[in-house]
């Protein structure tokens, strides 16, 4: 009997020791675990910084098609196109608005949407895909009435394209939920107004 009981207290002396010893093994998994973190919180910020770019892009991108807008508002001899550009004016405006409350929340710098009409130190010219040039800017400014119409639809299918490319950099790289939405939203629309430009007789 008492040898029965000896042999009792060593078998559950032996499965702690057991026991001690895997938790003892679990621990030595921490270093890993921090790399683990660490690639976590890399990849965070990168993804972070595809949201920044997108944003930071769309939104002085966004700004010159609606100063385009304003113009052809003003110049345009069709009703079709003043009321294009109407709609390019209150749907991109509350766009502007919602990128810059992202970088803003972040602390990261909002782009001017200052000068989007060509001034003399914001020329676009090979920065992003389908933003004009200062000289195209002045050529629409200047453009014969009876010539306005065609090049504000040539230039902003141009400049639509462009959105279109950004926002699909965004779908490829991205990975929040409001961005990507934004950015899916940005191609549905950008893509139904061009086709409805490229319908323009003309065009």
């Amino acid at each position: 009997m008492v040898a029965r009981t000896v042999r009792s207290v060593i078998a559950a002396v032996t499965v702690a020791l057991t026991m001690g010893a895997g938790f003892g093994a679990c621990g030595t998994t921490s270093p890993t675990s921090s790399n683990d973190q660490s690639s976590a919180t890399s990849a965070g910020q990168a993804h972070k910084q595809v949201i920044v770019t997108f944003a930071q892009d769309m939104i002085p991108h966004h700004a010159q098609a609606i100063a385009m807008s304003r113009v052809a508002a003003q110049r345009a001899q069709a009703p079709q196109v003043k009321d294009l550009a109407a709609r390019i004016q209150t749907a991109q405006q509350p766009e502007i608005e919602q990128m810059s409350s992202w970088l803003r929340s972040w602390n990261i710098p909002v782009p001017s949407t200052e000068n989007t009409m060509g001034g003399a130190d914001h020329d676009t010219s090979g920065a992003m895909p389908g933003m004009m040039t200062n000289d195209q800017m002045r050529q629409l400014k200047m453009a014969p009435t009876d010539k306005f119409d065609l090049m504000f639809l040539r230039m902003m299918i141009a400049h639509h394209e462009g959105a279109i490319t950004i926002a699909r950099s965004e779908l490829s790289n991205g990975q929040d939920t409001d961005a990507r939405e934004l950015a899916q939203h940005i191609i549905d629309a950008q893509q139904r107004e061009v086709t409805e430009m490229e319908a323009f007789p003309g065009v």
